[in-house]
């Protein structure tokens, strides 16, 4: 199983553009864990067909932050992933997110549009970025993809350009 990860898209709606780019991203992911900041919820639309994982972020919308949990956990191929977007740290990040989730495997959060996959405390913890590439000095995009079998292993990936 495969599971497409992004976060901070920061738009109002999905456009055409954004449609394509994630169709491209995730051509053959089941499931999509958006982790936050999507900042409408028309924005989840983009991704009809799949099983899909979605948080709000401290940008989002008031309806977004009315129907999306601050964060969940998800259980999947038999691993436990929490989820959430991780606004509330600035310091020792993933000691933090850690001590929010019992008990999981991979902890997945953005908010601070620095892509990160690595494994630590035995948990991996991926940051896909942003997706919309809202980095500093014109960086691209980039999102995540989790891959489920045996074991769990994750990659980031830059967002093709249009």
């Amino acid at each position: 199983m495969k599971i497409g990860v992004l976060s901070d898209t920061h738009i109002s709606s999905p456009t055409e553009s954004f449609c394509q780019q994630t169709a491209r991203c995730f051509a053959d992911c089941q499931v999509i864990f958006h982790a936050g900041d999507l900042t409408d919820l028309s924005v989840l639309n983009a991704f009809k067909g799949k099983e899909l994982y979605a948080v709000h972020g401290n940008m989002c919308q008031p309806s977004a932050r009315h129907n999306l949990p601050t964060q969940t956990v998800i259980e999947l191929g038999g691993f436990r992933f929490g989820l959430t977007h991780g606004m509330r740290y600035r310091s020792n990040v993933e000691e933090n997110l850690r001590n929010d989730f019992d008990e999981v495997d991979c902890i997945v959060s953005g908010h601070t549009h620095i892509p990160v996959c690595h494994r630590l405390f035995g948990v991996l913890f991926m940051n896909p970025g942003s997706f919309m590439g809202t980095g500093r000095y014109g960086a691209p995009g980039t999102y995540g993809i989790l891959e489920v079998g045996e074991t769990l292993r994750g990659r980031i990936l830059e967002v093709p350009r249009p």
